[in-house]
């Protein structure tokens, strides 16, 4: 029977149901409900904006953003990003997904923490971003209806969400702090790891190879 939250239908093909399996399985609960809301809170921005996505395409992309911060798919030499969107390409491929789309559902996780550039690319992409930005920072929240909210949320509680999910980037990417250089993922190891220090540009730039 097909799902419906908040006006949202919820895919309901074989490779939706294959890909929430995959992370129910894989992921803890805090991961997994924030996950669906991603997905519900990019099509219901989606709506307010005008930007049409493929939902199947943006359900694998909400659905794998956030592998990376688990046991079973992080890796120590990379990026979280990107062992969700790689997981994501290895998962639609082996469903024989058109690679055009694939690369659609990659960049959409690779970049869903990159501000600015998710929104110039095509849907799939953007409303990643936008799902991750709503529920993680609350951006946008004021353009969606309160009662849609309140669906999404009875349907995939937030609970303790802001201190849980800290401690879950934390948990993810703490053994492999050089890999947040450049990116925000380096503001939470600066606030959880004692010790840490992001990898500084300028230094970066003055201490190169190159004599001037």
């Amino acid at each position: 029977m097909t799902e419906t939250i908040a006006g949202v239908r919820i895919p309901d093909s074989a490779l939706a149901a294959e890909a929430t399996d995959l992370v129910r399985q894989a992921a803890p609960p805090l991961l997994f409900h924030h996950s669906r809301r991603v997905y519900l809170f990019g099509m219901l921005q989606g709506r307010r904006l005008g930007l049409v996505a493929d939902p199947e395409l943006l359900y694998v992309g909400a659905m794998f953003h956030d592998l990376g911060l688990t046991e079973t798919y992080r890796r120590d030499d990379q990026r979280f990003e990107l062992d969700g969107a790689d997981e994501a390409r290895r998962f639609l491929a082996a469903h024989k997904v058109p690679e055009a789309d694939i690369r659609k559902v990659w960049e959409g996780i690779a970049l869903h923490t990159t501000p600015e550039v998710p929104w110039r690319l095509e849907p799939e992409v953007a409303l990643v971003t936008a799902g991750v930005e709503t529920d993680v920072l609350g951006i946008g929240h004021d353009k969606l209806s309160a009662g849609d909210i309140e669906a999404v949320t009875a349907a995939h509680p937030r609970l303790d969400f802001k201190r849980q999910i800290l401690a879950a980037f934390t948990e993810g990417f703490r053994h492999r702090p050089d890999s947040t250089f450049g990116t925000v993922n380096s503001d939470v190891l600066e606030h959880f790891v004692p010790g840490f220090r992001h990898i500084d540009f300028v230094e970066v730039i003055q201490n190169s190879a190159w004599p001037e």
